[in-house]
């Protein structure tokens, strides 16, 4: 079942005793990754390892809404573990038309299988969703990268960017696989040193290698001293 952007959806409210009482927001973890599985069965192992932690800790995912590669990879563990409500994909009309090879009629992913599906017309509308859906979360909401391609590639890029900015607070994580994002942090220790990006705002992206370690690390996350105090979203 999928839901089109401006559909509401519940806020988890429980009422107890005649009272409304709203339970704290759970953790909120975005994870870009590719839609093809790689040519080293590390990577998929990698997303189901990251599903079963996050199911350890209670985290919700948010990503893109595939449903192959990588990315229907995790989905499709996490909602096993934890239920559909644990996974929400946010995809363009396009995208999901393309991957469910339709032309024509409304195409449909099974939210048993993937997890709650939100439809919107494009891709600046999928990724300031994502990252809304993140900053409303709870401690140790972040952005994680597991191993992709350009697609991956820009969306932590704008994330690491928009931190920097001030436009969100939270921790960008890259899950490097058998070093995948090796030649990535090598890119970012060179621009420190050539003076494009400075020694703290350097800091602002962070690796781990496992699952469990890249959840602590955005649980433990220090914003760098150097972001931009910028005010956004006025005129």
């Amino acid at each position: 079942m999928a839901t089109h952007e401006g559909q509401q959806n519940g806020n988890g409210a429980v009422k107890a005793n005649g009272h409304t009482a709203v339970s704290a927001p759970k953790t909120v973890i975005c994870v870009f990754c590719g839609a093809s599985p790689g040519t080293s069965p590390s990577h998929l192992a990698a997303a189901r390892a990251l599903a079963h932690a996050f199911h350890k800790h209670s985290i919700n995912l948010v990503y893109g809404g595939g449903t192959v590669g990588i990315m229907g990879e995790i989905a499709r563990t996490l909602v096993s573990l934890s239920g559909p409500s644990s996974v929400h994909g946010i995809i363009p009309t396009a995208l999901m038309r393309y991957e469910q090879k339709t032309d024509s009629g409304e195409p449909s992913i099974d939210e048993k299988i993937f997890g709650r599906t939100t439809v919107v017309k494009d891709m600046h509308t999928r990724k300031a969703a994502m990252a809304a859906e993140v900053s409303a979360g709870g401690a140790g909401s972040g952005f994680v990268a597991l191993s992709g391609g350009f697609g991956t590639l820009e969306e932590l890029m704008e994330v690491a960017t928009w931190n920097q900015l001030g436009i969100h607070d939270k921790g960008v994580c890259v899950f490097n696989v058998e070093g995948y994002w090796d030649g990535l942090l090598r890119w970012v220790r060179d621009a420190v040193e050539a003076g494009f990006i400075s020694q703290e705002n350097g800091k602002i992206l962070v690796a781990g290698t496992t699952p469990e370690e890249v959840i602590g690390l955005l649980k433990d996350y220090t914003n760098s001293k150097e972001r931009f105090q910028l005010e956004w979203g006025q005129h």
